[in-house]
């Protein structure tokens, strides 16, 4: 470590984290820098101003982009103590309404202990005749910020914090910070999504925190719960459930007695809510539900929309004489009924014609209204784009259209800022969770029309709760459910093969070596059949086809496939650049996944595009995402993963020509109804599964990953009783 003593002469960059880039002119330093010479300063800042002197600890960092940089660990302001600092001080932008006059005027009655003689006694700023009341009570309040600013963060890191999470707690909590941490520290990961139970835990033990402080324990406690939704999908939690996830969040076994007592603090404090004898949920849970419940039913009970019948009959008609289209009945009643009702739910398996409906109903939308008037949306990227494509009307992902801040992890369109539109169009619904509908009706307004397209049979969402099914299981809601198969072509059998998987039992003559595949291999061959199979495809567009695989690791998971799909399709070449991150290799020419949303940046969790250029002096990665040109460095190297094979969940919202899927018995829990229908599902040309029969036949029978543990249905008929 190393310290630099400067002053700060410009702020290149500042993030809403407070992550900034500077100028700083040396004044002193134990580097072998000349004095008086500017350089580049980063870090984690608060209330750091410019024209001012401040010591920072840290060293020397090379940035793969932009060079040279002095990375800070820590720093602090440098009091004035001289005439020259102390004017520039008080005429800084920190004291508004203090000129160059004012600012000698202190010195002079005040000389160089000005600061420190204000600090002890700010009545001696009476001496000072041409200062107004206001001007005396900016300085003192201004000069009692920046020292509780900088005392706290020095507070934090000094009892474990890094830098830049002490200037995020206390941009958070400012003067009250020490309060909250002396009054119960764990307070703060929960309060702030960046700061961890375990981080927290960590630094509470380590200053003497015991093991069964009842702080330490309910925070244990919703941790627990928080991890147990995560994991399961649950939208509450068992007893049982809670008290086993406790002892291995806090690595310690609890008492009964305390955990019960515990329990009913928290209950007590509106932290949890009980279900029944043995459940409970989290607040959030608790709150999230009950605004679907309320905000969706007011809907529901709301008059419907007055329009002519003949009218609509009359739009469909011509929509369907334009497009050469015939809808049946349910498909026109759907259509009808996105006009009449408040809020409709269209649910159907593949081939059902929901995309076919979705074209007519925006099409007539903006025959009507508004395009402003219209949002249509989806859970992820790929989805948002595919229906972009399949309407030929500007389509995006909820954290889009919320505007969602990655770094603040906050929607900007919310019950605060509500967006004007008029009606909601939300496909793949069946993706939706519990918190992610909650944040859109919040950011709706009462009166917002709401429509849901999906499958019910299709994978749950990610997130916690299964907001479709309960919708429709509810019985409470219009709901057209969209029996009739229109099979994609005449000899196609993979949409019948999905009908197969819902029914438990396979007919194996659909396998008919065209549209659907079936390719026997052992679990130790599976790799030699997928060298073959592949080198029929080596030419085909990565848009078009994909391998999918249950699960990341074994010998046959996604991370293994992965390298060796690298190896056929994007061999080692001379005329290719290459890069190593975390015993990955990456290579110009391969496919690659987004695993994380990048709003900025228009890419989202599940997008595919190829690695066109790698930079290896800069260590810079250039992915074309449908033309849309990103640039990764170290800072977010893992926002991607090859994507030559990838996760059947990571596939949702996506469709391709030709789908290959492993089935093996080595996949064990992941072998499921839901994940293996999902599957089939994303082929629309040509299915090729490869494995073992006994497997599949397993896996369409096991339907115990299906169930997720949820109040909403419970409280939707609660709410109608």
């Amino acid at each position: 470590m190393s310290r630099i003593v400067g002053r700060v002469t410009r702020k290149i960059f500042e993030s809403d984290n407070n992550y900034m880039v500077l100028l700083v002119k040396i004044k002193e330093t134990d580097l072998d820098i000349d004095v008086n010479k500017t350089i580049t300063v980063t870090g984690y800042f608060y209330d750091l101003e410019l024209d001012l002197d401040y010591s920072f600890v840290g060293s020397m960092k090379t940035h793969n982009k932009y060079g040279v940089q002095y990375q800070v660990d820590s720093y602090q302001k440098i009091i004035p103590e001289d005439k020259n600092s102390i004017v520039t001080f008080f005429t800084s932008d920190l004291f508004k309404g203090i000129g160059e006059g004012k600012a000698l005027k202190i010195y002079e009655e005040l000389g160089d202990n000005a600061i420190n003689l204000i600090k002890e006694d700010p009545n001696c700023l009476l001496k000072i005749k041409n200062l107004t009341e206001k001007n005396r009570n900016t300085i003192i309040n201004k000069l009692k910020e920046l020292d509780s600013s900088s005392d706290t963060i020095i507070s934090l890191t000094d009892i474990g914090f890094s830098v830049k999470d002490a200037t995020y707690i206390y941009k958070k909590y400012k003067e009250k910070t020490i309060e909250v941490v002396n009054n119960n520290i764990y307070d703060i990961c929960f309060d702030l999504e960046k700061i961890s139970f375990n981080m927290v835990d960590k630094i509470a033990r380590k200053n003497k925190i015991e093991l069964t402080d009842e702080r330490r324990v309910q925070a244990g406690i919703l941790y627990s719960m928080d991890l147990l939704a995560i994991e399961k999908g649950d939208t509450y939690s068992s007893y049982d459930e809670i008290y086993s996830m406790l002892k291995i969040v806090i690595n310690y076994q609890v008492e009964y007695s305390l955990f019960d007592d515990m329990l009913e603090q928290l209950l007590m404090d509106l932290k949890i809510f009980k279900i029944d004898d043995e459940n409970y949920q989290l607040d959030k849970y608790h709150k999230a539900e009950n605004t679907i419940v309320k905000r969706l039913t007011y809907l529901n009970n709301k008059e419907d929309l007055i329009f002519k019948a003949n009218y609509l009959e009359k739009k469909v008609n011509e929509f369907e004489k334009h497009h050469h289209i015939n809808y049946d009945d349910k498909q026109r009643l759907a259509i009808i009924n996105s006009f009449l009702k408040n809020i409709l739910i269209i649910t159907g398996g593949p081939g059902t014609g929901k995309t076919t409906i979705l074209k007519a109903i925006v099409n007539l939308f903006k025959d009507k209204f508004n395009d402003l008037d219209i949002a249509l949306l989806a859970p992820t990227g790929r989805a948002s784009k595919r229906i972009m494509e399949a309407t030929n009307f500007k389509a995006s992902t909820i954290h889009r259209f919320l505007k969602w801040n990655k770094d603040t992890n906050k929607f900007q369109v919310n019950e605060y800022n509500k967006s004007d539109v008029k009606f909601v169009i939300i496909d793949e619904a069946s993706m939706l969770d519990t918190l992610l509908l909650e944040s859109l009706l919040n950011g709706l307004k009462y009166d917002t029309k709401i429509i849901f397209i999906g499958d019910v049979n299709q994978l749950p969402s990610v997130g916690a709760g299964e907001v479709l099914k309960d919708l429709i299981e509810s019985d409470m809601f219009p709901v057209i459910k969209l029996e009739r198969l229109y099979r994609q072509e005449d000899d196609s059998n993979i949409i019948s093969l999905a009908y197969n998987v819902l029914d438990m039992e396979i007919d194996y003559n659909l396998f008919n070596n065209k549209d659907l595949i079936f390719y026997k291999s052992k679990s130790e061959d599976l790799k030699k059949h997928l060298t073959t199979i592949v080198k029929d495809y080596l030419n085909e567009s990565y848009h078009d086809f994909q391998i999918m695989a249950p699960l990341y690791k074994t010998l046959n998971g996604i991370d293994n496939l992965n390298t060796l799909m690298q190896s056929i399709f994007n061999p080692k070449s001379s005329s290719k650049n290459e890069i190593v991150i975390h015993d990955t290799i990456y290579r110009e020419g391969d496919k690659v996944l987004q695993l994380l949303n990048m709003p900025d940046d228009n890419i989202y969790n599940g997008d595919i595009g190829i690695i066109v250029e790698i930079d290896s002096i800069k260590k810079e990665i250039t992915v074309d995402y449908d033309s849309n040109y990103v640039t990764f460095n170290s800072s977010n190297f893992n926002s991607f993963s090859l994507g030559y094979v990838i996760s059947i969940h990571k596939s949702q919202g996506s469709e391709f020509n030709t789908v290959l899927i492993p089935v093996l018995k080595e996949y064990g829990r992941m072998l499921y109804q839901k994940l293996i229908y999902t599957g089939v599902t994303r082929s629309k040309k040509r299915l090729i599964l490869v494995g073992e029969k006994d497997a599949l036949d397993y896996a369409i029978c096991n339907d115990k990953n299906d169930f997720r543990k949820t109040n909403l249905k419970d409280k939707i008929l609660e709410r109608y009783r």
